[in-house]
């Protein structure tokens, strides 16, 4: 048995809940950006986050409602993913705190930043990999805006590289669930893709 639920019915908040509930896991693009000045740095998770093209390389998140990363990459086109890992859940979690406009967060919870290659919001230290973006394009959906970045630069450290590809052992990424649970990379599976000649012959 089946229970139903109407979004139009429902709560925004607790279709809300259901949502990210049952989207999962959701990898989480942490978010640092500068504002116009270069006086305040912020540094934000958002777990509305995906690859939207290959050619050119552009990323994509959502912030839902007006939070300070958009109000910081509208004003200066630019902004870095720092890959979100288990040895930052804590801090990654701390900068989701509801900080006031103009506190930053590296500043506030203790993060230490580095300087980006090709765009002047800095990275996370410590995290192990930064997508360095300038702003693409954003869409206005309701009480959300979806934002499109280039991918300008991408730094890795030497650590996680495998063969020359990011391992997602080394990697150690965080992932949301529903309400206030987390998770990490536990059992991975490995299977090929089946060619179509071969379908019938398997």
């Amino acid at each position: 048995m089946r229970i139903d639920f109407d979004p139009d019915q429902c709560h925004v908040n607790d279709f809300y809940k259901l949502l990210t509930s049952v989207v999962v896991p959701r990898p989480i693009a942490w978010i640092s950006t500068t504002d116009r000045d270069r006086t305040c740095d912020n540094l934000a998770p958002h777990s509305f986050f995906t690859v939207s093209c290959v050619s050119p390389p552009i990323v994509q998140f959502t912030s839902v409602g007006r939070k300070d990363s958009v109000r910081n990459v509208e004003a200066t086109g630019e902004f870095v993913v720092n890959l979100a890992c288990e040895h930052l859940f804590e801090q990654v979690n701390a900068t989701a705190t509801d900080f006031p406009y103009g506190v930053s967060e590296f500043d506030e919870v203790g993060i230490a930043r580095e300087p980006s290659l090709r765009v002047r919001a800095p990275r996370v230290a410590g995290s192990p990999v930064a997508l360095e973006c300038a702003l693409h394009s954003t869409v206005r959906l309701g009480d959300s805006t979806v934002v499109f970045g280039r991918v300008v630069h991408a730094a890795v450290s030497e650590a996680v590289l495998v063969d020359g590809r990011p391992d997602v052992r080394r990697l150690r990424p965080l992932a949301r669930l529903g309400g206030n649970e987390w998770s990490t990379v536990g059992e991975t599976l490995e299977i090929q893709r089946i060619p179509v000649e071969r379908w019938r012959h398997r």
